[in-house]
């Protein structure tokens, strides 16, 4: 089963094509890399696959939903069925790690404080915050918060997590513990999909890789580094 398929998608950004034909399969527990330059539609691909923009041709579906056919009113449920990372955390500021969680658990309809407190705790462990969950977002560091957002994209237990440039405001150190979550979250059998302009990642990384490139999009067959 593919939790991401896109046949012959073509994606707009205000009318203006930017993308054309895009064919791109996802398999479930599959780690496939999003590359090109600045402006040549991997964020405007990534937010179709979201529900923030509109696939107005062609096939998508993403987690068993139609993006044709998807309603303003099914995108929450699509979006508790996959995880989203972005750049730039999106944390909510006047609260701590451990309510920044809380407050995605209760709009997604959970509503026991024992099941929301063993989820909360369960994805801060997964992440190694485990015992600053009471800090807020001004207190972390950058690879802090940005593993804050990843236990975040994990609360509903996605079988999906697309990520947008998830390490792009992070030092390289940083960037590679960042990836070693995904990496480990990728072993448990959650597919990633990762929009990055960062080319170490993927020598380090091994995953599909698929390239943005004068409006169209292929797969890359790249020189990877075997870990012994």
């Amino acid at each position: 089963m593919h939790v991401i398929e896109l046949i012959n998608a073509s994606i707009f950004q205000n009318n203006d094509s930017v993308l054309e034909k895009v064919n791109i399969k996802v398999a479930k527990g599959d780690f496939v890399f999003l590359i090109g330059r600045t402006g040549s539609g991997k964020s405007s691909l990534i937010k179709v696959l979201y529900g923030d923009l509109t696939l107005k041709e062609g096939i998508g579906n993403v987690a068993g939903f139609d993006l044709l056919k998807i309603t303003h009113k099914e995108i929450p449920f699509l979006r508790r069925k996959i995880g989203v990372v972005f750049q730039d955390f999106k944390l909510l500021s006047d609260r701590d790690i451990y309510d920044n969680l809380k407050f995605v658990l209760k709009a997604t309809g959970w509503k026991k404080k024992d099941d929301i407190d063993n989820r909360i705790n369960e994805v801060l462990k997964e992440v190694g915050l485990f015992e600053i969950e009471r800090k807020y977002p001004f207190e972390l560091s950058g690879g802090e918060q940005q593993r804050t957002a990843i236990a975040r994209a994990l609360l509903n237990t996605p079988e999906l997590i697309i990520a947008d440039e998830p390490t792009g405001n992070l030092d390289p150190q940083t960037s590679n513990e960042i990836m070693e979550v995904f990496k480990k979250l990728h072993k448990q059998g959650i597919a990633v999909f990762m929009a990055t302009h960062d080319y170490n990642m993927i020598v380090k990384f091994p995953g599909k890789i698929f390239k943005c490139d004068s409006g169209k999009v292929f797969e890359v067959i790249a020189k990877q580094n075997k870990k012994k």
